[in-house]
């Protein structure tokens, strides 16, 4: 009787131990698997864009094209608060008739009731020319699964930044106009969802070809 005791005894501790380690060995497994969701989290992509310029937020170039003043500033002056327009890659040329497009549309508009720099603009005709000025900053972060991610299965992505534009009339060496906008900040987050997964392309190809 006391040798049977023994062995369930023995039996029973065995058992104990045999769960312990089970226990312990499943709480390796977790630990693990957090540890590599983790990681593989920092896999995800990041990109970021940005046009050249010396402004490092929508503030700084708003303060800059604050100082441009029509009527007043010369075109030789514009490099040195930050827009250059014959250097810059983020210029684009605008010519005369496009400038009437956008700031006097109304032909029936008489000229007195116009912005005084464009009235100088629309008398100069040919001499008056625009440029306008883009600057951007944009930093793009996938989040979330990384399996979902790269599966293609879904995928999100955080978007933050600023952007700015400034148009810039100039006639005869001297600034008539200039006008500015943007976003001061960008925050946004995109949601692409793919049921197919890796297989959404040859499905919507499919369903292409059906519809044909």
């Amino acid at each position: 009787m006391g040798q049977w005791r023994l062995l369930m005894r023995v039996k029973l501790e065995t058992s104990r131990r045999g769960n312990s380690m089970q226990m312990k060995l499943r709480l390796i497994i977790i630990v693990l698997a957090c540890v590599t969701l983790t990681a593989c989290t920092s896999l995800l992509p990041r990109s970021s864009s940005r046009t050249p310029g010396r402004f490092a937020n929508f503030e700084s170039a708003q303060d800059a094209a604050q100082r441009i003043v029509p009527l007043e500033t010369r075109f030789s002056e514009l490099k040195d608060l930050g827009f250059d327009p014959d250097g810059g890659s983020n210029v684009t040329l605008i010519p005369y008739p496009d400038i009437v497009a956008r700031l006097a549309p109304y032909p029936a508009l008489p000229l007195p009731l116009l912005d005084p720099g464009v009235r100088k603009c629309v008398e100069d005709q040919a001499a008056c020319r625009g440029y306008l000025f883009h600057f951007e900053r944009q930093d793009r972060h996938r989040t979330g699964s990384f399996w979902l991610d790269f599966l293609n299965v879904r995928r999100t992505t955080e978007v933050t930044g600023w952007s700015f534009d400034a148009l810039v009339i100039v006639s005869n060496g001297t600034v008539l106009f200039r006008n500015y906008a943007g976003q001061a900040q960008i925050d946004r987050v995109e949601r692409q969802s793919n049921p197919l997964g890796p297989l959404q392309p040859a499905g919507e190809a499919a369903g292409a070809i059906l519809r044909r």
